[in-house]
């Protein structure tokens, strides 16, 4: 793990060279490890600044936020779906065709939360390039916005980003182990997003199919996915679709490191609660990417991330719906040949490991446009 830095006269983030960093346990801090690094200062009237990862501040949401506004786009609606302790806005992006709203047929719906643990700052990269490929004129884009509802909340502890808490909220709370019980006085924004999660739940025109909330994590590398963990064999079978289809479209996911458990201490996280209230046909994941790097099948050593990487993570993470609601043959780029990926999943807290094969459609055509996305 590498710090980063800007100055006043290099304003675009940079990683530290790793051979400046150090890491070991320390005498005079009672045997704790300590990071240390060493920088020389070279410009005497620049000012520096130096952050454990990539920032992404409440204010860049904001002013993100109100461009798209600007755009006036005909899909896109955003929202104030409350505010924070400290009257910060919470926002929700709704996307979708308006006529997908309108329709009396029953909808799909994928819910995307993200920064509930503030000092995670690649998930907003994510988050953003969720969004950025969704509002985009691509093919796969347009086909998406006809048959699915997104509804996006980027920015899930608006307080604690515009402090600089790493894990909590202003009041100190860590918000993803009460969402069983969230407080409109102490975690509003949680109640307010549950309130919403609950009452689409209940709508019968409506069907929640997905609900992904985006972490980070700071000691494995990629991305890869949490799920949850069900005595039913063919519910287990059927929540691993969406991450090997993943796996398939960004070549930075790693299913290996995916896994599927019902911890005691994540009993409060988003993913089990609502794993727990929605029906059976409801998937709930936790999307973790690294703070650092990722291996890919080809390389040796871990390639670090950078702002424009987790950026195309998340638009990998869009166009794999179009996978899982199989609407290629919806964009003329795609042919109908299939490929099958059978890997074993390991099951966090049960004694056995599942094995499943998911048709994925491939073609010449269908890689080209795969690679061109992830290389946009």
């Amino acid at each position: 793990m590498s710090p980063v830095v800007k100055s006043t006269s290099r304003p675009k983030w940079q990683r530290l060279p790793p051979k400046n960093v150090y890491y070991y346990r320390c005498p005079d801090h009672r045997r704790n490890y300590v990071m240390s690094f060493a920088f020389c200062f070279d410009r005497e009237d620049d000012v520096y600044q130096f952050a454990y990862c990539y920032p992404y501040t409440y204010t860049r949401l904001q002013h993100y936020l109100a461009s798209l506004e600007r755009r006036n786009l005909p899909y896109l609606k955003r929202e104030l779906l409350g505010l924070s302790v400290q009257q910060r806005r919470l926002d929700l992006l709704t996307i979708t065709n308006s006529e997908n709203v309108r329709s009396e047929k029953e909808k799909k719906l994928v819910f995307l939360t993200a920064r509930v643990h503030p000092g995670e700052s690649p998930a907003s990269f994510v988050c953003q390039g969720v969004i950025d490929f969704l509002v985009s004129h691509h093919p796969v884009a347009q086909v998406l916005r006809d048959h699915v509802i997104f509804k996006i909340v980027p920015m899930l502890n608006p307080d604690g980003v515009y402090l600089g808490n790493y894990r909590c909220s202003l009041m100190g709370f860590d918000l993803n182990r009460h969402w069983q019980d969230p407080s409109p006085w102490a975690h509003p924004t949680l109640h307010a997003v549950k309130q919403l999660i609950v009452q689409m739940s209940q709508d019968p025109s409506v069907s929640l199919e997905f609900y992904i909330d985006v972490h980070s994590h700071s000691t494995m590398l990629n991305g890869f996915m949490y799920g949850n963990v069900f005595e039913d064999e063919e519910r287990v079978h059927r929540q691993a679709v969406f991450p090997r289809l993943l796996c398939q479209n960004a070549p930075d996911f790693s299913f290996s490191n995916t896994s599927f458990n019902r911890d005691k201490v994540k009993a409060g996280t988003g993913r089990r609660f609502l794993g727990g209230l929605l029906d059976d046909t409801s998937y709930c994941y936790t999307l973790e990417v690294s703070f650092y790097g990722y291996m890919t099948s080809v390389g040796t050593a871990a390639v670090p991330y950078s702002e424009e990487i987790y950026m195309k993570l998340g638009k990998n993470v869009a166009r794999t719906f179009l996978d899982y609601y199989k609407l290629n043959n919806l964009t003329k780029d795609y042919g109908p040949a299939l490929m099958h990926c059978a890997e074993g999943i390991s099951q966090v807290g049960k004694s056995k490991t599942v094995s499943s094969t998911c048709p994925v459609r491939e073609s010449g055509d269908r890689k080209k446009e795969k690679d061109q996305i992830f290389s946009h």
